[in-house]
């Protein structure tokens, strides 16, 4: 399997595909502003104490107050706080973590009350983005995430991946590691550190330890709640970090900084790998390029057409998902109605697998399977899922065929769940269902980049239109396209786009900034 990642870079948003064998089976687009994401670190304040939920509201700054459970605090919030308490008193000494005395743990059934008042200031990490009207869901139990190994301050332990099978290994790896670990801080050995050399392991462990010293010395600065502490590594970085591995074969990015940044990456966790990356500069836009912009359409619909005919229909509410198998045209050529069956389920459990993977479906799903007669088919079916999940990174459970012919899913849901509104208002009619002459739809476009070049001086720019417009403005030797640049200036350039309408265009500077030229709603 050949897995390539695809970064879209614009100006005020991030797109990250991940294709495998050029099939899109991951999707995050984010925008580039944004804030209170997975791994922050804050230096948060009580706002309320809930005993009946035996919980506190945080404020982080987040127009919502974050939520924090008594079993979010860990077993060594009260050393935490100790040390806290500390950095926030001393003026110019900053105190060290290894010289900290580790208080005892905290008793799991206690109450909120007896350690946390209104007012009191916390250091908290983000465990879980603002999804729907719900703030951020918030841990005290603050962790370092590298390639080979995850780092925890305030406690002593080593913990070795249970995916490390080999016994032999992983006596070397908790031997290796307890005898280069600062104290005072805990480590859990990532599935990927099977194998490395000491040195490996070592610089990371530095690394991850000065990024804590670092934040730290943050929290003396500030000194007030609500504050930033630590921002968790630039989304496309940290997703490669999560997803990284030897089978990838190219890295795509269309940005110089994020190029560098990802290549730097790159060269830290797998050195000599640093020619799998690739700078995109084509005219076309990335996704159209790769592929990626038609597979958006086609698979973020309420409807999914996978094979032969079959299709699932998905469908979202504010307690689960749910998604309905068909077979549609499979029974009409089929008279044997349990083969029919059993293919088309097979087949879905392959594209439900890849679509929550796409969508980050988190939470309880439920799949209605089309009804199977055999249990033996129900049992392969089940085996088949479970099979398929496997490639997903997160955490899952799948539960057998039920009676009603149901399967149940929950899946870590840490997101909001991807949506993608492949259905959109007409851009030319505003949804009256009026539109002008489309015979003088190219007019409109000259007078607009004649605006452009002599009202508001823009000499270069891109004319970004639907595929079918573009290639009747490119057509023949004296194309409109062409005419345009002898008329008005020789750097426009023209650039087929599949995310556009019919009928709809937008223009773009250099630095790929939109230039508002749109029409506005004028149809009666």
């Amino acid at each position: 399997m050949i897995s390539e990642l695809v970064v879209d870079v614009h100006p005020k948003e991030v797109a990250i595909a991940v294709l495998e064998d050029k099939n899109l089976v991951e999707l995050q687009k984010e925008a580039r502003n944004v804030a209170f994401a997975v791994g922050d670190i804050y230096l948060g304040k009580v706002k309320k104490i809930m005993p009946g939920l035996n919980a506190a509201f945080i404020d982080v700054g987040y127009k919502k107050d974050a939520f924090l459970h008594y079993l979010d605090l860990g077993s060594n919030f009260n050393t935490q706080q100790k040390f806290l308490k500390q950095v926030l008193s001393e003026s110019k000494k900053q105190p060290v973590l290894a010289k900290t005395q580790i208080l005892p743990e905290m008793d799991k059934d206690g109450s909120i009350v007896d350690v946390l008042k209104a007012g009191q200031e916390v250091l908290v990490q983000i465990a879980k983005e603002p999804i729907s009207t719900k703030g951020p869901r918030l841990t005290s139990e603050l962790s370092f995430a590298g390639r080979f190994i995850v780092m925890i301050p305030f406690s002593d332990k080593v913990s070795v991946s249970t995916k490390i099978k080999s016994e032999e290994e992983r006596a070397r790896l908790r031997q290796l590691i307890q005898s280069i670990k600062p104290r005072n801080f805990s480590v859990i050995v990532r599935t990927s550190s099977e194998g490395k050399r000491v040195a490996d392991l070592d610089l990371e462990m530095k690394t991850l330890v000065k990024r804590w010293e670092d934040n730290i010395a943050k929290v003396a600065k500030y000194k007030k709640a609500p504050a930033l502490v630590y921002e968790e590594t630039a989304r496309t970085v940290a997703l490669l970090r999560d997803i990284y591995n030897p089978s990838f074969q190219h890295i795509h990015v269309n940005d110089k900084e994020v190029y560098e940044s990802v290549r730097e990456y790159v060269n830290l966790i797998a050195p000599g790998q640093e020619n799998i990356m690739k700078l995109y500069t084509g005219e076309l836009p990335m996704f159209d390029h790769f592929g990626i912009t038609k597979q958006i359409k086609s698979l973020f619909g309420r409807t999914v057409t996978y094979k032969s005919g079959a299709y699932l229909i998905i469908e979202h509410t504010e307690a689960m998902h749910v998604i309905d198998v068909n077979s549609g045209n499979r029974s009409k050529g089929s008279d044997a109605q349990e083969k029919t069956a059993i293919d088309v389920n097979i087949a879905a459990a392959d594209e439900i697998a890849r679509q929550l993977r796409l969508r980050d479906l988190g939470g309880i799903i439920v799949v209605d399977f089309i009804d199977m007669a055999e249990t033996n088919n129900r049992q392969k079916l089940f085996e088949h899922m479970v099979n398929v999940m496997k490639t997903d990174r997160a955490k899952h459970n799948i539960l057998p065929i039920s009676k009603f012919g149901l399967m149940q899913i929950t899946r870590q849901r840490v997101r909001p769940a991807m949506g993608v509104n492949t259905s959109e208002q007409c851009p030319t009619c505003f949804g009256s269902g009026k539109t002008k002459p489309s015979i003088l739809f190219t007019d409109n476009l000259e007078k607009k980049i004649d605006c452009l070049v002599n009202k508001h001086k823009v000499k270069k720019f891109a004319l970004h239109l639907h595929p079918y417009v573009a290639a009747f403005v490119n057509k023949g030797i004296f194309s409109l396209k062409w005419t345009w640049k002898l008329k008005y200036t020789w750097k426009l350039k023209v650039i087929p786009d599949q995310n556009l309408a019919f009928l709809e265009y937008r223009f773009y500077d250099p630095d790929r900034n939109e230039l508002d030229m749109k029409e506005e709603k004028e149809i009666k």
